[in-house]
């Protein structure tokens, strides 16, 4: 069963029972590209949105009491939950975004002509254009969405999953701060330090990507509604855009406000693209902390072995009592999606015409899903993996012992080439390095014992 709803091309058959309208309608039959749909954080962000529009339209008498009051009801039942399915759109449409926004218009307004007894379709008593999109244009309230969207994100759920990180990574370099370890430079023994400050590194590394987002977020804060069409404001009025953003900020409790420049922010989403890069710097430090854990725990038997992963599911198919590093995999493909993510990004940013972005949901699409994935691949990488590691204080303090880079020590005693030719021949012999030091009486066995201890290596020496 359909009915007939008009747009001004014409008439469109849209599902009888559909909340959208003749522009999602012909959108659901233009662009019939994959399956993905539009994010879903985009409805949460445009009910948001919509509704402190028609407040502030409401408070500066632009909209009568009756409208916003509805428009506002249908806004809280969205974010109630209820009509998701009424949001059918993919994220491959019009690089404005402006089907997307008209599908939030139409469903606003049908629901509101229910509400109010009136046949869907009607456009009565809320008009989609004139009283849902009033003072507003895709070329403003998508960027604005967007811009909500990701920030919102961001802050609820992926900065709680880098805190929990940073501080089970913390937790850990001050539980290990007394276990001597060897170092490694290029894949090979180097000269040692304690296991704690190797995951104080780590820590450091996420502790400094969290604030490299947050300096990020600061330009996403900036909301270029009030724009309308091309940035001047026109069909808009003198400070709606102050008015409709401060609704925004007290609905979200998130520091939103007007942008600086809205030309800058319409023609372009360089703060999108700024975010995306802070994202990805973080997935390279995840990507980096996930390989080093899952090297140092290699293994049991013929590998470094430093580290034991918890026993979460067996690892193979065939292969009985094998353990395998899937918490890090899954962080490691994590990293290279946000990567290849930003690279998206950036891309659809760099594709700025005149006074409009025209690869909007391109962007949202990318940057939205870097954040989900950078979030909880945190999360369950930390709950999974992290909190579970133990380390093998045998294995690693055999690996000190036969290091032969501890010979490193003795460079300020009886200098490099002397240290040098104890390491070689305590390599070729298999001898150790104090055995290979007395041996070529390069140094008496006081002095080795007094100098070569790895405890004293983990700092300066004066």
């Amino acid at each position: 069963m359909v009915r007939i709803e008009t747009d001004s091309l014409g008439e469109v058959r849209v599902p009888e029972t559909a909340l959208w309208g003749a522009q999602t309608q012909r959108a659901l039959e233009l662009f019939t590209i994959d399956g993905e749909l539009m994010p879903r954080e985009m409805i949460r962000a445009y009910a948001i949105l919509k509704k402190g529009c028609a407040r502030a339209n409401g408070a500066a008498g632009k909209l009568d009491d009756g409208r916003r009051d509805l428009i506002v009801a249908v806004c809280d039942e969205i974010l109630a939950g209820k009509h998701a399915d009424m949001f059918p759109l993919p994220v491959w449409i019009s690089g404005s975004g402006t089907q997307f926004n008209m599908n939030v218009n139409e469903v606003i307004a049908n629901r509101c002509s229910q509400l109010a007894g009136e046949p869907l379709g009607s456009k009565k008593p809320v008009h989609p254009n004139d009283h849902v999109n009033l003072s507003q244009s895709t070329n403003d309230n998508f960027p604005t969405v967007m811009y909500m969207a990701v920030a919102t994100e961001v802050i609820e759920r992926l900065m709680p999953s880098l805190a929990g990180m940073f501080e089970a990574l913390s937790a850990k370099s001050e539980a290990w701060a007394d276990i001597v370890k060897i170092g490694r430079t290029h894949m090979q023994d180097a000269t040692p330090l304690t296991l704690g400050q190797e995951f104080s590194g780590y820590a450091a590394m996420v502790e400094d990507d969290g604030r490299r987002i947050r300096e990020a977020l600061e330009s996403v804060f900036e909301l270029p509604l009030g724009g309308t069409a091309v940035g001047t404001g026109v069909n808009s009025w003198p400070g709606f855009a102050e008015a409709a953003v401060g609704r925004i900020a007290e609905l979200t409790g998130l520091p939103f406000v007007p942008a600086r420049n809205r030309f800058a922010a319409q023609g372009s989403h360089d703060a999108l693209v700024h975010l995306s890069a802070a994202l990805k710097t973080l997935a390279n430090s995840l990507h980096k902390i996930a390989s080093d854990i899952r090297l140092l725990a290699c293994g049991p038997r013929a590998g470094l072995g430093e580290l034991v992963i918890p026993a979460n599911e067996p690892g193979s198919s065939i292969m009985p009592g094998k353990v395998n590093p899937t918490q890090c995999e899954a962080l490691t493909m994590v990293a290279l999606q946000v990567v290849a993510n930003d690279l998206a990004v950036t891309l659809g940013g760099t594709s700025g015409s005149l006074e409009m972005n025209a690869c909007k949901p391109l962007i949202i699409r990318n940057a939205l899903h870097s954040v989900r994935l950078l979030g909880d691949g945190m999360r369950s990488f930390t709950e999974h993996l992290l909190k579970g590691l133990e380390p093998d204080r045998e294995r690693i303090a055999a690996h000190v012992a036969h290091s032969l880079m501890l010979v490193t020590a003795l460079t300020p005693v009886i200098g490099y080439d002397k240290a040098a030719r104890i390491a070689l021949h305590a390599h070729r012999t298999g001898q150790s390095l104090r055995e290979a030091a007395l041996e070529l009486k390069l140094v008496s066995a006081e002095e080795f014992d007094r100098v070569v201890v790895p405890e004293l290596m983990i700092r300066p020496r004066g």
